[in-house]
């Protein structure tokens, strides 16, 4: 898994030479829940940050919806993962549930095609969320900011209201 996440970061990091515009953007919940510290996701690949910093979300639905507004550039085959690039070049993966990919894309419904433009808030990825949870160890959602050396996550506020900013992506 962890090669399979690596060939997503240089997929997603490789395909830009963006010069940033925009000095910071809000990042919100992908899908109604409660926000959790990364180091709290039951997975090594998230809680050590080796994807990047970020947060997590334990969902209470199951419309995964974009936490930023920018090009969609990552849809997984398998639907259990999707990445947005904003307009100031931060790559934002948000990885939907722990062992996931397993499933094969079973129970998930596509609402967008990569290689456009997506609204925060924009349904991506749905699934029946109670369906899934008996098929996987954890529905946890690990959102990170892969390209880290570019980008900082600052301003956390993990007790935001659903409709809230998370956290604010800040250019280094």
């Amino acid at each position: 898994m962890l090669d399979l996440l690596r060939k997503w970061k240089r997929q997603i990091v490789g395909e830009t030479h963006m010069e940033p515009h925009v000095a910071h953007e809000a990042l919100y919940r992908p899908v109604q829940g409660r926000a959790v510290d990364i180091t709290e996701v039951p997975d090594p690949v998230f809680a050590q940050k080796i994807m990047g910093d970020g947060f997590a979300v334990l969902p209470d639905e199951g419309v995964f919806r974009a936490p930023v507004a920018g090009e969609l550039v990552l849809v997984a085959e398998t639907m259990h993962a999707f990445a947005i690039r904003t307009d100031a070049g931060a790559e934002v993966l948000v990885h939907i549930g722990i062992d996931t990919v397993g499933l094969k894309g079973e129970g998930f419904t596509a609402h967008a095609q990569a290689g456009r433009w997506v609204q925060a808030g924009e349904p991506i990825i749905s699934c029946d969320l109670r369906s899934q949870e008996a098929k996987v160890p954890s529905m946890i959602t690990p959102v990170v900011v892969t390209n880290g050396d570019r980008f900082t996550m600052t301003g956390r506020n993990l007790s935001a209201a659903n409709d809230g900013a998370v956290a604010v992506i800040v250019s280094n």
